[in-house]
């Protein structure tokens, strides 16, 4: 069914069922209190040493769960009703959280890449202006900026939209008829996004980057104490730990909110291109983010699985440094 007819209709399209969105939301709410379990277990044998990193694992955690807790209930209540969001008045609602939580999860994504960048590549300044305050700070100014900027559609700026089966609405993506507004908060919407994906990437490359100089470090200091070869090992697992969990979460990411951003940037620019399903489906895309999060967080936590892919990238660090090297003898 096209959009035309689920953008003003009051009644959830028949033949929709609420299996997948219940299970979404058993899963999304189980894996982040496990996730937030986990956390406390951690901080619990880590005892006061409480990281900048620590916090902005937590607080991505607890927005996901946030997430899930506000947005999944509102689609459930529609589908037990029979009535679309539109009728029961939450489409301006759950078009808002959608954008917010989505945009907040991945600023705090960001936050996390740059923050290991900064650990890594520049270690002076970061020791100097990193700390569980600047990480404290920084989660309610991007809350801050995420509430003022989902909030432009509801003063004019912007337009949501309902999508089928009428328990979905979002920003509308299609824009290219609308006024101008409505078509630069969308397309902002999307570059902003890419921006954040773009700018993720390249802290975790130059992380890589780092963690093949310290290994380089490591290589040139066979004269030192074993102590000191052991806490240099130490500190560059512990790197290679969060640099493991970082990637997979961006991973994660990058494949459930680049539909979005590409079906935001095509209705913007093609005035023929109205494919509903495909926004549908990158909807759904971004909705799932925050249930594969918290999982991969507990699966990473797990000491087999820690370890292994930790191994595995030691390894790979160190095979690249040895190529680079042989290259640069030529």
């Amino acid at each position: 069914m096209r959009n035309e007819s689920c953008a003003n209709s009051t009644k959830v399209i028949a033949g929709a069922g609420p299996s997948a969105s219940a299970f979404m939301f058993v899963a999304g709410v189980l894996g982040n209190v496990l996730a937030l379990v986990v956390l406390a277990v951690h901080k619990r044998d880590r005892r006061n040493q409480v990281s900048v990193f620590h916090i902005l694992v937590s607080s991505l955690i607890v927005t996901d769960l946030m997430g899930t807790m506000l947005i999944s209930p509102v689609v459930l209540t529609a589908y037990a009703r029979g009535l679309s969001l539109i009728e029961l008045r939450l489409c301006d609602y759950c078009a808002f959280a959608m954008a917010f939580f989505g945009l907040t999860s991945m600023f705090i994504l960001f936050a996390m890449a740059l923050e290991r960048c900064l650990s890594i590549g520049c270690p002076y300044f970061y020791s100097r202006h990193a700390s569980r305050h600047t990480g404290l700070v920084a989660i309610p100014l991007i809350y801050i900026f995420c509430i003022i900027f989902c909030s432009l559609p509801l003063f004019q700026f912007g337009k949501h939209t309902q999508y089928c089966p009428g328990t979905w609405c979002f920003i509308m993506m299609h824009t290219r008829s609308l006024r101008t507004e409505h078509r630069v908060y969308s397309l902002s919407y999307a570059i902003l996004m890419k921006v954040l994906i773009v700018s993720i990437l390249l802290c975790n490359v130059s992380v890589i980057v780092n963690l093949c100089r310290m290994y380089r470090r490591q290589r040139t200091r066979r004269c030192s104490r074993a102590s000191n070869t052991r806490s240099v090992r130490g500190s560059q697992a512990e790197e290679v730990d969060h640099l493991v969990l970082l990637a997979i979460m961006t991973i994660t990411f990058v494949i459930c909110s680049v539909p979005l951003t590409v079906r935001a940037y095509i209705g913007a620019i093609s005035p023929n291109e109205q494919n509903y399903a495909a926004d549908l489906t990158a909807l759904r895309c971004l909705s799932f983010n925050s249930i594969i999060d918290p999982w991969v967080f507990i699966i990473l936590n797990t000491s087999v699985v820690k370890k292994t892919l930790s191994k595995i990238l030691l390894i790979a660090i160190a095979d690249f440094y040895r190529d680079f090297q042989d290259n640069s003898s030529y």
